[in-house]
């Protein structure tokens, strides 16, 4: 159903009749239905964490779909991700924080980061499967422990039915 009807794309979640492929939609679908935990939180921190990870997936699938690695329009897509990394970087780094999340002090799962976790993932291993493990993760050690963070969460391990090779599969068959 997930390849005749929608192309394969995923994340997908199917729940009742409706289908849906989008990790935003989806975050936004669960956080209507499913009301506990409350995801949704708003104000200055949102809006923080918000423009913290502004542009970031654009410029991740832009970087991954392009072919071939390491030429110089390759190096200036490169660039545009690890400004966004850079960006998620800062914002993560900030003193007042004592959780691993993205709004406000950390310590809240939410909706921005039920958003997050599956364009880490993707980025994650398209990085180390498709672009030959070309942006060095170690500069941006607080994204890692953000992404740790969210891949070490139950409803994360629950909910990633597909392998490495089925994202790659993914990025590399439409482009």
């Amino acid at each position: 159903w997930l390849l005749d009807d929608y192309g394969g794309k995923m994340p997908a979640l199917r729940h009742r009749k409706e289908c849906y492929v989008d990790s935003e939609v989806i975050a936004q679908y669960l956080d209507f239905f499913f009301k506990d935990p409350e995801l949704s939180v708003g104000g200055a921190a949102t809006e923080a964490a918000s423009n913290a990870m502004d542009g970031f997936f654009p410029a991740m699938a832009k970087f991954t779909k392009h072919s071939p690695n390491g030429d110089e329009e390759d190096q200036a897509k490169q660039a545009v991700l690890e400004e966004k990394l850079a960006n998620l970087e800062e914002h993560l780094s900030d003193e007042s924080r004592t959780g691993p999340y993205l709004v406000g002090d950390g310590t809240q799962f939410t909706l921005l980061d039920c958003s997050m976790a599956p364009k880490l993932y993707a980025m994650d291993v398209c990085l180390r499967e498709i672009k030959d493990n070309a942006v060095d993760m170690g500069k941006y050690p607080n994204v890692r422990k953000y992404m740790d963070a969210l891949f070490d969460r139950p409803s994360f391990k629950s909910t990633v039915e597909y392998g490495p090779e089925t994202v790659v599969w993914g990025w590399t068959s439409y482009h």
